[in-house]
């Protein structure tokens, strides 16, 4: 009953935050992150240890203010997904405007399809849902919430604008229909996996458990990987979509070798992503939790 409770009480936390005033909705989505800051001392051990590892080179102040800037970031996106239901192809722009859209309209020409590669990164969910706004639809992959009410909420929302979601645990064959048809599909994968779901790659100079199906799938049907990040942009006050060149694929002829070789080369287009907006990315989450064999655990 306790649980029933808290989800049904997180159900009305994102419906009532969702009529409020659009600045009012985005100061009271910070300061729910700045709350989870002070009073979540897990996450922000977690999130501490990750910035230890990835720059020993900073400060501890300079890690906290990381770690701090983290949840403000959560908190601004959760605003934002509560107002899903208020933005549409008319008002988007005011809150996600393109960046190198180009990019994206050349790789979608080839008629291959496109994936669409990014991490969680700023407004991660705005990414899809915007540029479904702006015309745009696409099959993301996705992992149902352990909350069923948001995951109910949730799923609706992601696909109000015609998006279609691929559950996490079998996406193979509806990414190779995805591609078949030339459409786009966006991939989350910059967290841990486990093999043999994943591949060991280094990401800032450390082993990583890495998803290897973006490689595997890029190589199998030559659809372009097209990298994309919604960033928030403080002098702006709003998201920018931005999409880089497609990525070259690294083909040898060794299949396997070539798996690991493009999942180590999607890896770092995320770190350089991470390392020019810390602030912006889930440190809080266990990235290094999965070791290679022998090696002791980093948490």
């Amino acid at each position: 009953m306790r649980f029933r409770l808290e989800y049904a009480l997180a159900w009305l936390v994102v419906k009532a935050v969702g009529i409020l005033p659009r600045p009012l909705a985005r100061t009271f989505g910070i300061a729910i992150g700045r709350l989870v800051y002070l009073l979540h001392g897990k996450l922000r051990r977690v999130g501490l240890r990750n910035l230890e590892m990835a720059f020993p080179e900073k400060s501890a102040s300079a890690r906290r203010k990381i770690v701090r800037g983290v949840f403000t970031s959560l908190g601004r996106q959760f605003a934002e997904i509560c107002l899903f239901p208020r933005y549409t192809r008319e008002n988007v722009s005011k809150i996600v405007t393109y960046d190198g859209f180009e990019n994206f309209d050349r790789a979608s020409e080839r008629g291959k399809g496109v994936l669409f590669l990014t991490g969680h990164v700023g407004g991660w969910e705005l990414s899809a849902f915007s540029h479904s706004l702006y015309g745009h639809p696409l099959h993301f992959v996705m992992r149902p919430l352990d909350n069923p009410y948001l995951d109910a909420l949730v799923r609706r929302y992601r696909t109000m604008h015609d998006n279609i979601p691929i559950l996490k645990h079998d996406p193979v064959r509806e990414l190779l229909r995805a591609m078949k048809a030339g459409a786009t599909v966006g991939i989350l994968m910059d967290t841990n996996m486990t093999p043999p779901e994943g591949v060991f790659v280094e990401f800032f100079g450390i082993p990583a458990c890495t998803a290897s199906g973006l490689a595997r799938i890029a190589l199998r049907t030559d659809a372009a990987v097209v990298p994309g990040f919604t960033i928030w942009d403080p002098v702006l006050r709003k998201y920018r979509l931005r999409f880089d060149p497609a990525v070259k694929l690294i083909r040898t002829g060794n299949n396997e070798a070539d798996i690991v070789a493009n999942t180590q080369l999607f890896t770092n287009v995320i770190e350089d992503v991470v390392r020019r907006y810390p602030e912006q990315w889930l440190w809080v989450h266990r990235r290094w939790k999965t070791r290679p064999p022998g090696q002791p655990s980093l948490y």
